[in-house]
């Protein structure tokens, strides 16, 4: 059949190639051929019509492969475009950012503030401590004094 067809012989064994010449042969059985030949190119190059089916079913093939890719690509570009279009613009997202930056900065320098508040506020609270120790001491001293005087 392939030399019939003016073509080599791993094409008719080819992937793809092979199921439609099984059913070609099942329609000729059937029914006889039923495409007729075409005019030939030139003598040394002649169209067959199983090199022909050969040929279209693999245009076939081809086209069906191509689809599905067009296909796929344009769920993906469809995709994109919607997240570009529901997502937010870059710019203010790069402003968003600056401010939270911004706001960030600020918060860390009202907690270093507060820390040496804090800080201060512990120093004096022991100051007044000792200071309260110390007049209860004396307090006690004078209370004892009086005491013993009477």
């Amino acid at each position: 059949m392939a030399k019939t067809a003016g073509v080599s012989s791993w094409l008719v064994y080819s992937d793809g190639i092979r199921q439609h010449v099984d059913v070609v042969r099942r329609r000729q059985a059937d029914h006889g051929p039923t495409v007729t030949a075409a005019p030939p190119v030139d003598a040394k190059h002649r169209a067959t019509p199983a090199g022909l089916r050969a040929d279209l079913a693999l245009a076939r093939d081809e086209i069906r492969r191509l689809r599905a890719e067009s296909d796929k690509l344009r769920t993906r570009l469809r995709l994109q475009l919607g997240a570009e279009i529901e997502g937010p613009d870059r710019a203010q997202l790069i402003a968003r950012v600056a401010d939270l930056e911004a706001v960030n900065r600020q918060l860390v320098a009202e907690r270093v503030n507060r820390n040496s508040e804090t800080d201060a506020a512990r120093r004096r609270v022991s100051e007044l401590e000792d200071e309260l120790t110390a007049v209860r001491e004396s307090l006690r001293r004078v209370m004892r004094t009086e005491n013993r005087g009477r």
